[in-house]
């Protein structure tokens, strides 16, 4: 349910800032060229973990996220020490959910076991397309065969929980081929994975396809276009006995949701390290120097790692709840937990615009929650931000 309440465990993000190529639509927080730095930007996040944990004495955390750029390219050993410092810091339990975001051209076997044995216990393997126009398009230097053969090592190592991201909506795809995409991956390995991720391309400005499709050398598909493979993933997972749990993310059972995530939606609290991560702890956002070498030298100076602090006001929020929140399809934002974590009702703080979304089909209000209607989800970043 959502939003969690104050007290509740936090959740904690090791952002790996290096990658060693960057895709053409990505604007996330990576470099490439910069792997040297990997060993003192391991030494400068353990540091930075061990400082901020004094922010959070007495709660403790539920999750460990590794996202980037590529985790991967950090040996199992630093992930391992990581996972150690969350434990031995945070309370981190043993079986809390501990996931590493990976690339298929830069794992085999080997690492996977290796992340076993380091207490990594779910993976997320950036695929976004078995399509080969679609792999190039996107600038990706892996190819299908090479996902599957990833996906298959992370089995053999004993993953049970694996996690395939998707992107859709790339210019030139077509219907055919991302159902075709779909149905392979739901087989792989006679079941295929826990857990899919599949995100519309965002064409972010600033990055070399935003210039390309200025220029016109790449045509973006159009939004009825990108809809209509939305719906067709939709009704290909139904069909496969799939839960469609928030507006992106879709899990075989319910029990593997991913629980950091759901942390975020749920507008929790967690701490972030590494270049580039953003946190939010009791109503306090910070942001983390964006170039790993000033992180690095921020932390080994004895100074905080981050660049910006921004104080989240209660306006702010409630309306964050909301747009968080509305994104979980079955558990959405309830009008108790509101009350309880922001001491205002949610129909005091939002009611005209709650009856307005959902006099022309786009909320539902029942039971005590709000929810997206199918109309809704459609329009799901537009619904959600009337509430910022």
């Amino acid at each position: 349910m959502a939003p969690l309440p104050p007290n509740a465990p936090i959740g904690l993000y090791v952002h790996v800032p290096f990658c060693a190529h960057i895709c053409p639509y990505c604007d996330f927080n990576t470099y490439a060229g910069q792997e040297s730095l990997i060993p003192r930007h391991l030494d400068a996040t353990l540091r930075d973990m061990e400082r901020q944990a004094e922010s959070v004495e007495g709660r403790t955390a539920s999750t460990l996220y590794f996202g980037g750029g590529t985790p991967s390219l950090v040996p199992p050993e630093g992930i391992g020490r990581i996972v150690a410092m969350a434990r031995e810091r945070y309370g981190l339990a043993p079986d809390a959910e501990v996931t590493l975001e990976a690339n298929p051209n830069s794992v085999d076997e080997a690492y996977f076991a290796g992340l076993r044995e380091a207490g990594v216990n779910r993976v997320s393997l950036g695929v976004q397309t078995l399509d080969r126009r679609g792999l190039r398009t996107l600038g990706r230097q892996h190819e299908a065969a090479d996902a599957r053969a990833a996906f298959e090592a992370a089995r053999r190592a004993g993953f049970e929980n694996i996690s395939l991201d998707f992107i859709f909506g790339w210019p030139g795809q077509t219907l055919e081929t991302w159902r075709r995409d779909l149905a392979s991956v739901l087989a792989w390995g006679g079941s295929g994975p826990e857990h899919l991720s599949l995100y519309s391309l965002i064409i972010e400005p600033g990055t070399p396809m935003f210039e390309a499709a200025t220029r016109g050398i790449l045509i973006p598909l159009d939004d009825d276009a990108a809809a209509d493979l939305y719906e067709a993933a939709i009704a290909t997972l139904v069909e496969a006995g799939w839960t469609h749990y928030e507006v992106a993310n879709w899990a075989r059972r319910p029990d593997l949701y991913s629980r950091h995530n759901a942390l975020y939606w749920r507008n929790g609290d967690f701490l972030a390290f590494g270049a580039g991560g953003h946190g939010t702890l009791a109503g306090r956002r910070t942001m983390n120097h964006l170039l790993p070498k000033t992180y690095i030298e921020a932390i080994e100076s004895g100074q905080p790692g981050w660049s910006n602090v921004e104080t989240i006001d209660a306006r702010t929020a409630m309306g964050e709840t909301m747009m968080l929140g509305l994104r979980l399809l079955h558990e959405s934002v309830t009008e108790v937990e509101f009350l309880a974590r922001h001491g205002v009702g949610l129909m005091a703080q939002f009611g005209p615009i709650v009856n307005e979304l959902a006099g022309i089909g786009m909320l539902r209000r029942e039971r005590g929650r709000v929810t997206l209607t199918e109309r809704g989800l459609m329009l799901a970043n537009d619904v959600c931000a009337r509430f910022v």
